[in-house]
């Protein structure tokens, strides 16, 4: 949109002026900010002032499966796969879990592959890149990064209160199942736990 509006300035001066407007949003004590998010800038929440705005517009978190986090960082961090070639990682198959993915338009199909029967190609969607707050993949954790943070002791991380609420008001289900059924949230190992907690 800056960029549409203002065709002759160059990103040096786009930078700049979104940096002079931040500092003036801050000055007069603006709970939002302009950030630069997937390769545009987006208005958005100042961190400091999100409690008090989910608690006035409550809205349901995206959560992912296990299976569905370690699929979704396969596709970001060995970008295009074919579904074959994720399953051939993962050892399962996710025909379910890329379908979920792409119906949350987290993942989108960036190609063919040249192979018999054309295979699609997944990557990572400009969606994927705002809802974890990335300006773009170079934003990622380096795999390094990855091996510390799981190496490193488990650090508990607080259940959603909404969600236990919930839980606590639903009755065991019989077969054993969660009572969240495919959203029930699970953390991930390695780049599917760094993907949950960045």
């Amino acid at each position: 949109m800056l960029r549409r509006a203002f065709p002759r300035a160059t990103q040096a001066q786009i930078s700049a002026g979104v940096a002079e407007i931040n500092a003036s949003l801050a000055a007069t004590g603006r709970p939002y900010e302009i950030s630069e998010i997937a390769a545009g800038y987006q208005f958005r929440t100042r961190p400091q002032f999100a409690d008090v705005i989910l608690a006035g517009t409550p809205e349901r978190k995206i959560r992912l499966s296990r299976p569905a986090l370690e699929t979704l960082a396969l596709i970001a961090y060995r970008q295009p796969l074919t579904r074959a070639e994720i399953e051939a990682l993962r050892g399962v198959d996710c025909d379910a879990v890329v379908k979920s993915l792409l119906e949350r338009d987290l993942v989108r199909i960036v190609g063919r592959r040249d192979a018999p029967g054309r295979p699609a190609l997944f990557g990572t969607s400009a969606t994927f890149l705002e809802t974890f707050g990335l300006r773009g993949l170079s934003d990622l954790p380096a795999l390094r990064e990855i091996e510390a943070i799981v190496a490193a002791p488990a650090e508990e991380v607080p259940d959603d209160e909404v969600a236990l609420e919930r839980e606590a008001s639903e009755p065991p289900r019989e077969d054993g199942a969660s009572a969240f059924g495919d959203d029930e949230e699970a953390l991930g190992d390695g780049a599917a736990e760094v993907l949950r907690l960045h």
